[in-house]
């Protein structure tokens, strides 16, 4: 069944627009390092994040604003809607060898703009009882 993508006139303010809970795998971190080519060891090696003063093995915070819109791109259907997207980085995602991670990730409505078609998106992204990003917005425009 495939569902509808949303259109601009059914948007309220202040709808959550979606939900998740994703999970973060050390094995996501390694294959990350290859895609992206970042392979600072402090991503999936323990030792080496210890060695650094860290508590643990750190997300990649590109892979962690990245997963964090995904959300927001199944709700949209068409990741080419989605025109701009920021976010910082405010804390580190400590993935556990054992347990991994999970972000929770809530997405609403907290702007319309008539004149474009345009709404922005704010996402509220933790991992554990902590925000990890903070003003994370993504802007998207659907089709006329």
């Amino acid at each position: 069944m495939t569902i509808p993508a949303p259109t601009f006139d059914s948007l309220e303010l202040g709808a959550v627009i979606a939900k998740a809970d994703l999970a973060i795998t050390r094995g996501d971190l390694v294959r990350y390092a290859g895609a992206s080519g970042d392979m600072n060891p402090i991503h999936f090696n323990d030792a080496a994040a210890k060695a650094a003063g860290l508590p643990g093995v750190l997300a990649h915070g590109m892979f962690t604003a990245g997963l964090a819109l995904q959300p927001v791109v199944d709700w949209v259907g068409d990741p080419t809607w989605i025109v701009s997207y920021e976010t910082r980085c405010t804390r580190p995602v400590l993935v556990d060898g054992s347990t991994g991670a999970t972000l929770t990730i809530s997405a609403k409505v907290a702007r319309l703009d008539p004149g474009t078609s345009t709404a922005r998106i704010d996402l509220t992204v933790s991992c554990g009882a902590q925000n990890v990003l903070g003003k994370s917005q993504a802007h998207v425009r659907f089709p006329a």
